[in-house]
C-alpha cells in the first residue's frame, strides 16, 4: 500500500517538470511564453545521390511477359491484375489507352485471327486461340478486349492509387492455355 501512495506522490512531479520542459504549440493560461530556441548552425549540404533510372526489367517481377502468356501484349499496356479462373489457368488483365478498334485491329495483325464480336454494348470482341478442352480448362484461351467507354462511361478506373491514366478506355483480358495443354498447341 505505502508503494503505491509513493508512486502517486512522485509522479505528478515527473509530469509537471515534463511539460515544463516541452515547449507547447499553444500557450496555456497563465503561463509565461517561452523564449524561441536558438536555431542550430547550418549544415552542409548531403551530397546528391543520382540513382539510375528504374530498366523495364526492375517492373513489378509479377508482370507476366508475352512469353509466360503465349500471347503478345499491346505495347503500353499496364498489367493491373490475375485471377485463378480455375483448372491450373488464370486470368491477366491489361489497362490500354488505346481504343476498342485500335486493340482489335492490333490483336487481329498479331494473332492472324478475325475474332468475334461477342456484344455490341459494350463492345466486346473475343480472340479464340487454341483448342478448348473442356475436360483439362476452365476458359478457352485466348484474348478478349472490353471498351470501358461505351455508354459515356468514364473508362475502367486504374486501381493503382495516384497512377496515370486515372482510368482506362479499353481493358484486355489474356487466358494462357494450361501448363499441360500449353505443350500440346
Amino acid at each position: 500500500m505505502r508503494r503505491t501512495w509513493v508512486t502517486l506522490a512522485i509522479c505528478p512531479f515527473f509530469v509537471t517538470s515534463a511539460l515544463a520542459q516541452t515547449p507547447q504549440p499553444f500557450p496555456r493560461g497563465g503561463a509565461q511564453p517561452q523564449a524561441p530556441a536558438q536555431p542550430a548552425a547550418p549544415r552542409a549540404p548531403a551530397p546528391a545521390v543520382v540513382s539510375p533510372p528504374p530498366s523495364p526489367a526492375a517492373a513489378d517481377p509479377a508482370t507476366p511477359t508475352e512469353t509466360t502468356l503465349g500471347f503478345p501484349i499491346y505495347p503500353g499496356a499496364q498489367f493491373i491484375a490475375s485471377y485463378d479462373a480455375g483448372r491450373s489457368q488464370r486470368y491477366y488483365i491489361f489497362g490500354a489507352t488505346a481504343s476498342f478498334n485500335d486493340l482489335v485491329t492490333y490483336y487481329r495483325t498479331q494473332l492472324k485471327e478475325k475474332g468475334n464480336l461477342v456484344f455490341e454494348e459494350p463492345p466486346t470482341h473475343m480472340f479464340e486461340i487454341g483448342k478448348f478442352s473442356n475436360d483439362a480448362m476452365a476458359f478457352p484461351p485466348g484474348v478478349t478486349i472490353k471498351d470501358w467507354t461505351s455508354g459515356g462511361s468514364k473508362g475502367y478506373a486504374n486501381p493503382k492509387p495516384g497512377a496515370q491514366p486515372a482510368r482506362f478506355p479499353s481493358i484486355i483480358q489474356i487466358v494462357p492455355a494450361p501448363p499441360a495443354a500449353a505443350t500440346q498447341r
